[in-house]
C-alpha cells in the first residue's frame, strides 16, 4: 500500500491548476461554441477538429513522466497530464470547468450477464485478442442473467468527499450518472456467443439470436431503468462530438430524465451483416433503447454505405457517424443539411505515411466535397502514431486548415 506525499499532491493540484485555466480561457469557450453551433445544425465559424489517441497514449505520455505513486493520484494526474498534451495538440478538445465523479451503483451479478466472458489474449505485445465465448451451446443460455444496478449512496459521497478535498477550491467536483450500460449490444452478443457464431446463427439459428439480442436489451433497459429511478441523471452535453446545446429543458423538479442527454451506438460488428439482418438483429433491439434518449449518434467505424436509410430512421438522430470506409459522396447525398456529418479518419492513413501531403489532399478533397454541409472531422482508435510522434500535430492542424478553407 503507497502513501501519499504532499510532493504528489501538490503536482497534481499544480496540474488541475492549469486545467482550470484552459477551461476559463476565451479559446476554450469558442471550442465550445463550435461543438454547440455544428450539433445544433447552425453555421460554425468552422468545423470542429477532434482527435482520440486510445491505444497511442502509450506512445505519448510514458509511465516514467508520472511523479505519482499513489495508484489514485497517479489516475487523475494521467488525466491531466491528458488534456494538457491535448492542448499542445491544438485541436478542438472542450475542456470541462468542473472535475466529474460518477455515482458508484453495485452490480449484479458482477460479470454482468451471468457467464464469465473471457477472451484469448496474445502472446506479444500488441498481438491481437480473440473472444472466447461462454455461450457455446443452446444449453448455455440458460446461464444467462439479467443484471441489476443498485446505487450506493456512501461509496459516492465517500468518493465525492475525496476528490473535493484534493481538487474541489481548483475544479468544483460534480457528481455525474447515466445509464450503466451502452446501447451497442452488437459487443456483448460477440462476448457471449463469439463474432463468428452470431453470423452463422443469424442464417442457422435466428431464434438463438432473437433469444440473445432480446435479453441484452432487456438488460440494458433495466440498468437505465434502475439508474433513472435514482434522480440522479445528469445531461452529458459537455465532451467532444456530443458537446451541445442542452438536448432538452431542464425539468422543473430538477430530475433529468434520458430525454436531456446523448446517446451514441452504432453497430461495428455487424459491418459485414446484409441492411436486412443488421435491422432485424440489431437495429430493431437497439429502437426501444434510442427512443428514450433526446439526441443520438450512430456510427463508429463500421462501413454504413448501404445502411444509411436505416440510419436515418432512427427517431432523434443528429449526428451520422461516416467512417473511412463509408462512402462519402452517398452520406452528403441522402444526410445534406438534415443532420451533423462526424467525418471520420482512416487512422492508418494518418499515421504511417511519411509524406504528410496525401493525408492534407485528402482533407482538403473531403471538405470540398462537404462544404455547406454540418461537419465534424474527427479521428479516432489510433493505436500507434508509427515513430512519428508529431503526427497528431500536424494532421490537426491540416484539419483546421482545410476546414476554414470550406467554411
Amino acid at each position: 500500500m503507497t502513501v501519499q506525499t504532499a510532493t504528489e499532491r501538490d503536482c497534481v493540484r499544480e496540474l488541475a491548476r492549469e486545467v482550470a485555466e484552459i477551461a476559463a480561457s476565451p479559446e476554450n469557450e469558442a471550442i465550445c461554441r463550435r461543438w454547440r453551433d455544428v450539433n445544433a445544425l447552425r453555421k460554425p465559424d468552422r468545423s470542429p477538429v477532434y482527435c482520440r489517441p486510445v491505444a497511442a497514449w502509450s506512445e505519448i505520455l510514458s509511465e516514467d513522466e508520472l511523479v505519482s505513486e499513489d495508484p489514485w493520484l497517479r489516475s487523475i494526474e494521467r488525466q491531466f497530464r491528458m488534456i494538457l498534451f491535448k492542448k499542445d495538440v491544438g485541436d478542438d478538445s472542450p475542456v470541462g470547468s468542473n472535475f466529474s465523479v460518477g455515482a458508484v451503483f453495485e452490480r449484479e451479478p458482477q460479470n454482468t450477464w451471468g457467464p464469465d466472458v473471457k477472451r484469448n489474449r496474445p502472446g506479444v505485445a500488441g498481438g491481437a485478442w480473440s473472444y472466447d465465448p461462454p455461450l457455446e451451446t443452446e444449453a448455455d443460455f440458460e446461464k444467462l442473467q439479467l443484471p441489476s444496478f443498485t446505487y450506493n449512496e456512501s461509496r459516492t459521497q465517500e468518493a465525492l468527499s475525496k476528490f473535493d478535498d484534493l481538487l474541489g477550491d481548483i475544479l468544483p467536483v460534480k457528481l455525474t450518472c447515466g445509464p450503466p450500460l451502452g446501447s451497442i449490444l452488437c459487443g456483448p452478443a460477440a462476448d457471449l456467443r463469439g463474432l463468428m457464431q452470431i453470423m452463422v446463427d443469424m442464417a442457422d439459428r435466428p431464434d438463438l439470436m432473437h433469444r440473445l439480442m432480446a435479453h441484452i436489451r432487456d438488460g440494458v433497459l433495466q440498468g437505465m431503468r434502475q439508474a433513472e429511478e435514482t434522480g440522479l441523471l445528469t445531461p452529458n452535453n459537455t465532451g467532444p462530438m456530443t458537446c451541445s446545446d442542452p438536448v432538452a429543458p431542464d425539468p422543473p423538479d430538477g430530475k433529468f430524465t434520458y430525454e436531456n442527454l446523448w446517446i451514441m451506438t452504432n453497430s461495428q460488428e455487424y459491418d459485414q451483416v446484409s441492411p436486412a439482418m443488421w435491422k432485424e438483429f440489431l437495429l430493431d433491439y437497439q429502437m426501444p433503447i434510442l427512443e428514450q434518449f433526446g439526441l443520438s449518434a450512430y456510427g463508429c467505424c463500421e462501413d454504413l454505405t448501404q445502411k444509411i436509410d436505416g440510419v436515418l430512421s432512427i427517431p432523434n438522430l443528429r449526428i451520422f457517424v461516416c467512417s473511412g470506409w463509408t462512402d462519402l459522396d452517398k452520406v452528403i447525398e441522402r444526410v445534406g443539411t438534415d443532420y451533423t456529418i462526424m467525418w471520420r479518419q482512416k487512422a492508418t492513413d494518418v499515421v504511417f505515411p511519411d509524406d504528410v501531403e496525401s493525408i492534407r489532399r485528402h482533407l482538403d478533397e473531403g471538405m470540398r466535397k462537404l462544404q455547406g454541409c454540418y461537419v465534424q472531422i474527427v479521428l479516432r482508435e489510433l493505436q500507434t502514431l508509427a515513430g512519428h510522434p508529431d503526427r497528431l500535430h500536424v494532421w490537426a492542424k491540416l484539419a483546421m486548415e482545410a476546414a476554414a478553407r470550406y467554411s
